[in-house]
């Protein structure tokens, strides 16, 4: 049987779930997906384009659709996190990682545009770590 997955934005303005059914999960080091993150990569699983249920805030869900590189970010127009959205090709239902409450079975299978990762996440995965907040 297929687990259901929940997701939604920070604020708890748009909630959905899916059917943890994906087809790839890809980290984008792309300078636009960087931007766009603030963070060195966006983590994006793609699915059917019809594997999703919005429960709440769907009028709440703004698109950008970005115009030298064919790529769009969905967001919350509360908070501004990043949501599901339809590719521009229309073929594919991508979900960013970080939207979902739980893990999904997949795990990364590529780094896109891995011409462009910053200089310093390979550094990062070598500082201290903490369980949460360093004690400074």
């Amino acid at each position: 049987m297929v687990k259901t997955l929940t997701g939604g934005c920070l604020c708890g303005a748009v909630t959905f779930s899916l059917e943890d059914r994906f087809k790839s999960f890809y980290l984008c080091h792309c300078k636009q997906c960087k931007q766009l993150t603030g963070s060195a990569f966006a983590a994006n699983i793609t699915t059917d384009k019809d594997n999703i249920t919005w429960h709440s805030g769907q009028d709440k869900v703004s698109t950008y659709e970005h115009s030298s590189r064919v790529f769009s970010k969905s967001f919350c127009q509360v908070c501004g996190s990043a949501l599901p959205f339809i590719n521009k090709a229309g073929t594919s239902l991508v979900v960013p990682a970080g939207s979902l409450n739980d893990p999904p079975e997949i795990k990364p299978q590529e780094n896109i545009f891995a011409s462009e990762e910053a200089s310093w996440l390979s550094d990062g995965t070598k500082a201290k770590k903490f369980p949460g907040f360093a004690n400074k």
